[in-house]
C-alpha cells in the first residue's frame, strides 16, 4: 500500500477547471484574444497564472502589467459564488483516513485560491496543515520538485500522485512516482502516453489503491 497520496487541487479535488478557464476566456476577450473554452483548457490547465499570462501574450493578448491582480480578483469572485467538489472525493478521503494513509495537496495554485475552493466545501481543515503550493515553495509543475517536497515532508517512500493535467503527470513521472490521472471529459490518452494510469471516476480510486 502507498504511504502517501498527493492530490492536485483544481480538477481533482474541486471541479474548478471549467469555471476558471471560462473566466480566462471572458477576460482575455477584452484584451483582443478570442478563445473557446476548449482552447483555454488545452493551453492553460495545469500551469501557473504567470505562465498563463506569458502564453496569452504570445497568442496576441495585449495584457497590462497588473493583469495578474485583475484576473485573480475576477477568478476568485467567480469561484466564491460556488465551486463543487469532484464527485467521490469525500468518500475517498474517508477511505484513506480509515486505513491511516496520509494525504496532502500539491498545487500550482495559490493558497488563497485553495482556501476559497476547499473552504466552501468543508475540506480546508483537512488540508490546511498539509498543503504545498508552488507560490510558497518556489517550484511549479512540470518540475518534479513540488511533489518531492511533499513526499519528503511526510518521509514517504511509496507516494502516489492523483493528477488531471499534462504538467502534473509529467512532474509525477519525473519524480519517479506512480501517477493516477483523472480524465473527466475525455479518454485521457494524452495522459496515458506520459506514463499515467488513467481513470474516469474517483469511485475507482479505492480499488486502484487497494484500500
Amino acid at each position: 500500500m502507498h504511504d502517501l497520496v498527493i492530490f492536485d487541487c483544481d480538477g481533482v479535488l474541486v471541479d474548478s477547471e471549467t469555471m476558471s478557464n471560462q473566466c480566462l476566456v471572458d477576460n482575455l476577450a477584452r484584451y483582443g484574444l478570442e478563445l473557446g473554452l476548449e482552447d483555454a483548457l488545452g493551453f492553460f490547465v495545469g500551469g501557473t497564472m504567470s505562465g498563463v499570462m506569458e502564453k496569452a501574450r504570445e497568442l496576441g493578448a495585449a495584457l497590462p502589467d497588473d493583469w495578474l491582480d485583475e484576473i485573480y480578483g475576477e477568478m476568485y469572485a467567480r469561484l466564491q459564488a460556488g465551486c463543487p467538489l469532484v464527485g467521490g472525493i469525500p468518500e475517498l478521503l474517508d477511505a484513506l483516513d480509515a486505513k491511516d494513509v496520509p494525504f496532502c495537496v500539491a498545487s500550482n495554485g495559490h493558497e488563497a485560491k485553495m482556501q476559497i475552493t476547499l473552504g466552501q466545501n468543508g475540506l480546508w481543515d483537512r488540508f490546511s496543515n498539509r498543503m504545498f503550493s508552488a507560490y510558497v515553495h518556489g517550484v511549479a509543475k512540470p518540475d518534479p520538485g513540488l511533489f518531492r517536497i511533499a513526499a519528503g515532508h511526510f518521509g514517504a517512500q511509496t507516494p502516489v500522485v492523483i493528477e488531471d493535467s499534462r504538467s502534473g503527470v509529467t512532474a509525477a513521472i519525473s519524480a519517479g512516482m506512480r501517477c493516477l490521472a483523472y480524465a473527466a471529459h475525455d479518454n485521457g490518452d494524452d495522459l496515458c502516453a506520459l506514463g499515467a494510469e488513467v481513470f474516469h471516476s474517483m469511485h475507482e480510486v479505492p480499488e486502484l489503491l487497494a484500500l
